[in-house]
């Protein structure tokens, strides 16, 4: 009886954690990115040796990340982000969830975005 309690309890919390969506980059077309908030999280440097096309940089290794991103996005807005090849990208996505933002992680980042337009 303890286990089934325990096992319930496991499945309840599970399922009332919200989870993080993603997509890879390469399925996204220009029409859903005109309809969501874009976000690219690699450094300046990075941002500036190419971008998509409307992406908005905050960087995230900047301390002031989540200051930011609440001075810039909306919390009504869809936010997809994305970074170099996906693992800031996944980090930042569950930050920005657990600030209450509806995001998607954008999978393969950049480097898959630019491998695909050739």
């Amino acid at each position: 009886m303890k286990y089934s309690i325990f096992a319930f309890f496991l499945v309840f919390l599970n399922l009332s954690c919200s989870q993080t969506k993603s997509k890879s980059i390469t399925e996204v077309s220009q029409k859903e990115l005109d309809n969501v908030v874009l976000v690219d999280v690699r450094t300046p440097d990075e941002f500036n040796a190419g971008h998509v096309h409307n992406a908005l940089n905050i960087d995230w290794f900047d301390a002031a990340f989540q200051n930011k991103i609440e001075a810039a996005v909306p919390k009504d807005k869809t936010v997809y982000v994305y970074c170099k090849v996906g693992g800031r990208s996944a980090k930042a996505a569950e930050k920005l969830n657990a600030l209450g933002y509806t995001v998607v992680n954008l999978e393969g980042g950049y480097d898959a975005y630019i491998n695909a337009q050739k």
